[in-house]
């Protein structure tokens, strides 16, 4: 997907004009990405969108119908406007591998470079990394309800607009639902394809059993019926389980049926049982119908038989308490190599300053402790396991990293000079990624319901800059 330069907020660009006349534009900068909560009241987020900010940032230019649409605005002097026609972006970013699991505080991204090309980037990146973090999180926990059982995206017709049903399918296979009913999104990224038919293709035949022949002729080998037209249990699987039959007879197998509608629970364990008797173990139970991952664990906590949920609306619009939208924000650490901060009234709006390591500690199970976040320049000792990570919002509270802990760096400069540094992984890599971290959480971190809170500290050479600046604030 190319993103047009225009894709801002109007303050980005009279901010950028304001640098360019006060002679600040090129001054050099650091901003970090982070989020304050995790969504849908979890403990974890799994980054996404990464491939696509930077895309974006390494295309980044202003065409000649984008500066006359700004110079008609008359808001912008002419030598700002030339300004524009050669702008680019040639910072550096740093990041963690899409698919990681991430926690409030950290920065997911941090970008360096002029403070005009850098603040001008906020919108944009905050719009891809926010929604594709919030979907593949979303689809983390689909499919850790799901249990052992498939996750198909279906939201296309839901979704917010074009590109947000592209974009939901991209993220949903980070996050581990990787097949979908969208073509365009097969086509682009390569995902398999699902899908049946609806209620009017059994509508728009004489009656039902014709409808299923018909659409077994047509695709013999990829046949899965819609059984709850009528009568799911009276009707639709015992017709299905006829046109089964003829399937076999000519060779064919019956890929499965679908319900969408009713006790989703009580239809599927029927229609298993149905499917087994008349010697079809092997046809696949699809479920559908405003499902999201505590439906899905209702129904599985109810002996459900579901081999494969379709879920759409609830993924594409990341529906539920504390989802809608993921509340990332994006603030200045650094100005002109002196670190900056943020203070405010609310304590949680406070920031970390200056550019930061970001480290995991592992116990000897390879399982995650917590995350620590250091200083990444050489003033002071660096943090090493034995030592203290404080919890940045009251440091009275305070952990200390076993000697026997692995840490490990959880990021990597991705973007160098404005050139992305290496191709992008396979989106199956990715999601393989996601799934391996999700097993490192620590017991109870995937639980729908009051999960575990994971730890992020700070280290004291981090917390003594923070409380220097917040001194110097406040004289």
């Amino acid at each position: 997907m190319t993103y047009p330069a225009l894709m801002t907020d109007l303050y980005q660009l009279t901010m950028l004009a304001g640098y360019f006349r006060e002679g600040m534009h090129d001054q050099p900068v650091a901003f970090d990405l982070f989020f304050r909560t995790p969504p849908y009241q979890g403990s974890f987020a799994v980054f996404a969108g990464l491939d696509p900010a930077l895309d974006y940032l390494s295309r980044l230019s202003f065409d000649a119908a984008e500066i006359a649409y700004l110079e008609q605005l008359g808001l912008f002097e002419p030598s700002f406007l030339d300004f524009l026609k050669g702008f680019r972006f040639t910072g550096k970013v740093t990041a963690p591998r899409e698919g990681e699991v991430v926690f409030p505080g950290i920065p997911l991204l941090t970008v360096e470079g002029t403070l005009a090309e850098t603040q001008f980037v906020e919108t944009a990146l905050l719009n891809i990394i926010n929604f594709q973090t919030l979907v593949a999180t979303k689809a983390a926990r689909l499919c850790v309800a799901a249990g052992n059982a498939e996750v198909i995206e279906f939201g296309l017709r839901r979704a917010q607009g074009p590109d947000g049903g592209l974009s939901v399918a991209r993220a949903a296979c980070v996050g581990g639902v990787q097949s979908t009913s969208n073509v365009w999104a097969g086509q682009r990224f390569g995902l398999p394809l699902k899908g049946t038919h609806a209620h009017s293709w059994v509508m728009a035949f004489g009656d039902e059993l014709t409808a299923f022949r018909a659409y077994a002729d047509c695709f013999p080998d990829s046949c899965l019926l819609l059984v709850d037209t009528y009568d799911t249990l009276s009707s639709g699987l015992p017709n299905a389980i006829t046109v089964a039959r003829e399937l076999r007879q000519r060779g064919h197998e019956l890929i499965g049926i679908r319900l969408d509608s009713g006790d989703l629970a009580y239809l599927s364990r029927e229609a298993r049982r149905m499917l087994d008797e008349a010697g079809f173990p092997q046809a696949k139970i699809v479920a559908s119908n405003d499902l999201d991952e505590h439906v899905i664990q209702a129904i599985r906590s109810d002996g459900g038989q579901v081999d494969i949920y379709g879920v759409g609306t609830r993924l594409a619009t990341c529906a539920g308490p504390g989802g809608g939208a993921l509340g990332g924000v994006y603030k200045l650490v650094e100005y002109a190599g002196h670190p900056r901060l943020k203070t405010t009234s609310d304590p949680a709006k406070g920031t970390l300053p200056s550019r930061k390591r970001w480290l995991r500690a592992f116990d000897s199970h390879d399982q995650m402790v917590m995350d620590i976040l250091d200083l990444e320049s050489s003033r002071g000792e660096p943090f090493s396991p034995g030592q203290i990570a404080y919890d940045p919002a009251n440091p009275q509270r305070h952990k200390t990293v076993a000697i026997d802990c692995q840490l490990e760096n959880c990021r990597r400069l991705v973007m160098e000079d404005g050139r992305k540094l290496q191709p992008a992984e396979p989106l199956q890599t990715m999601a393989d990624f996601a799934a391996s971290q999700l097993k490192r959480l620590p017991e109870g971190s995937l639980r729908l319901i009051n999960p575990h809170s994971y730890k992020v500290g700070i280290s004291r050479r981090l917390l003594d800059l923070r409380e220097r600046l917040q001194l110097a604030a406040e004289v």
